[in-house]
This record gives C-alpha cells, sequence and structure tokens, in this order.
C-alpha cells in the first residue's frame, strides 16, 4: 500500500469517521450470493481480531495492516472472487479504499475466544451482531462454535451462536455458522478433523436459532468428507485453514469437496493471502479455476 493511501485512511478515521457508515451506505450490493460462475467463493480475513496472526511459517505475517489489505485488495479484484469475511475494522478499511463494490459481504462476529487463551472456549460475540451488520448493508454474519465436551464454556458459547442465527434471520441474512468437536491438547484447543467429529459438529450448528433458513455451514476438509457432509441439507462452504505444506493437495481436496451436493463454495483466507510463493494472484485465480 502506498504511503500517501494509508496516510488517507488513517486521516478519514481521524477527522471523518462518518465516511465508513457513508461508504457502507453507497456499496453497490451483489445481486446474488453466489457469483457468475454459480459458487460463493470469498477471502477470509478475520483471523488478527483472535490474535492469530501467523500464516504458514511466518509468525507475524498478519500483523502488518497495509500489507493485509494490499493482499485483500488483489485477491479481490480477481475475476470469480465475490465476497469477504472480515471484523469491523478490516471490512472497514476496505469500504474506504472501495473494494466492497458488487461484493458478498460476511461480518465477522464472535471473536472473544482469543488464541492461545485460557478463556479460548468462551467464544463470545466481541464484533458484530445482527443489527450491525443489517444496518450495514451487509448479507451476513459469521461465528465460529467450538464444541468441548470438557468445558462448560461450550454451552454459553452456543446459545449466543443460536441467537445470532435467530438475529440473523430475522434480518433475512445468512448465518455462516464454523462448528468444530474441539479437545485441549497440551492445554492448548486443537479441533477434531475426523468425519465423525465433522458429523456431529454440523448436526449441532445446524440445530441452533429458531429456525435453519438462512444458515450455512463453513467446514473444513476432513478424510472421508462424503460421510461427513452426509449428516446436514444445509449449504455449505469449504474452509482452507492454515497455509498448506502442499498446495497442490489443497486445491486437490477443495476441489473433490466441490463436488458434493451440498457445498456450495470456498471460503479462504492465509492459503491464498500468504501462498509460499507470495503470488497472491495465481494462488486466488488457481482456487477461483476449481469453481
Amino acid at each position: 500500500m502506498r504511503d500517501e493511501v494509508l496516510r488517507t485512511l488513517v486521516e478519514t478515521r481521524v477527522h471523518r469517521p462518518g465516511a465508513i457508515a457513508e461508504a457502507a451506505a453507497a456499496r453497490v450490493r451483489p445481486a446474488s450470493l453466489l457469483g457468475e460462475h454459480g459458487r460463493l467463493m470469498m477471502i477470509a480475513a478475520d483471523h488478527p481480531a483472535r490474535g492469530a496472526l501467523r500464516a504458514g511459517n511466518r509468525a507475524m505475517a498478519m500483523g502488518d495492516r497495509a500489507d493485509l489489505l494490499d493482499r485483500l485488495v488483489l485477491a479481490l479484484s480477481r475475476p470469480g472472487v465475490n465476497g469477504v469475511l472480515g471484523t469491523p475494522d478490516v471490512l472497514e478499511d476496505l469500504l474506504l479504499l472501495g473494494a466492497l463494490d458488487g461484493k458478498v459481504v460476511v461480518g465477522s462476529m464472535n471473536r472473544g475466544g482469543l488464541a492461545g487463551t485460557v478463556f479460548e472456549i468462551d467464544d463470545r460475540f466481541t464484533a458484530y451482531d445482527a443489527a450491525g451488520i443489517a444496518a450495514s448493508g451487509y448479507e451476513g454474519g459469521k461465528m465460529l462454535t467450538r464444541i468441548d465436551a470438557e468445558d462448560p464454556a461450550t454451552v454459553v458459547t452456543l446459545e449466543a451462536c443460536a441467537r445470532a442465527v435467530s438475529d440473523l434471520a430475522g434480518h433475512g441474512l445468512m448465518a455462516m455458522v464454523e462448528p468444530f468437536v474441539s479437545h485441549r491438547v497440551d492445554g492448548r484447543v486443537r479441533n477434531e478433523l475426523t468425519a465423525d467429529a465433522m458429523a456431529r459438529a454440523m448436526t449441532v450448528a445446524a440445530g441452533l436459532g429458531r429456525t435453519s433458513a438462512h444458515t450455512w455451514l463453513k467446514v473444513p476438509i476432513v478424510e472421508e468428507m462424503e460421510r461427513a457432509m452426509a449428516a446436514t441439507t444445509l449449504p455449505a462452504v469449504i474452509l482452507g485453514g492454515e497455509v498448506s505444506a502442499d498446495p497442490d493437495r489443497a486445491f486437490a481436496d477443495w476441489s473433490k469437496a466441490l463436488a458434493l451436493p451440498t457445498v456450495q463454495g470456498l471460503v479462504i483466507g492465509r492459503s491464498l493471502l500468504y501462498p509460499a510463493d507470495d503470488d497472491v494472484a495465481a494462488a486466488v485465480d488457481t482456487a477461483v479455476g476449481l469453481l
């Protein structure tokens, strides 16, 4: 990002904070959740708000906001990319940069379960709420829903997610639920990436709220993906997760998952924003090609 662009962003935030709401009101909204390819292709950038800044072997990759915005603007400019997922600070920078016209915008809602903390499973709603997403004219909200049988904070998070699903549905907006069965291993939260665990997590997530009419699921690749996805009729998108040491394998797995009837697209963050060769455009174009 050129120095003058960064300076303009800061000056706008200092002197004209109302410009953010003006930009949101003026944003050209997409005609559909799906792009011309008939799928949802989103770039995810909500990791920093949980203190998760690592991408691959770069421990502080997402700690440089100007660099992150450069990568996001480039990714969103590529043909076939029709959406973005982020927290208020990131999405509002993109609004001011004029990068969200015609894009599906999903606000990340519960970022309170900071990575690596003792309270990580208590994933409180510290970012967007449904009213704020509706007021901004966005298309939906996303919530992380981790289920740890040994952590009583799980039920608090489940209750909050159920309320958010209902509130979003009341506005006619997508609720994107990202469920996992999780455990602590040596004090750190680890997600169980098996077909059985994902089937259990998805069935719990699908039952949250007073209606599932607007609920989508955001799920990882697991072995026996077909068996895992047989657990629900809700539309799903595939998440990218950590930067893969074998990107060709990751692309192949995404392609295979996209053939399943419930899978409607991809929501990929670090794998496309911070590829090993740093060629963001090429990584994004390859992912779009899978659609």
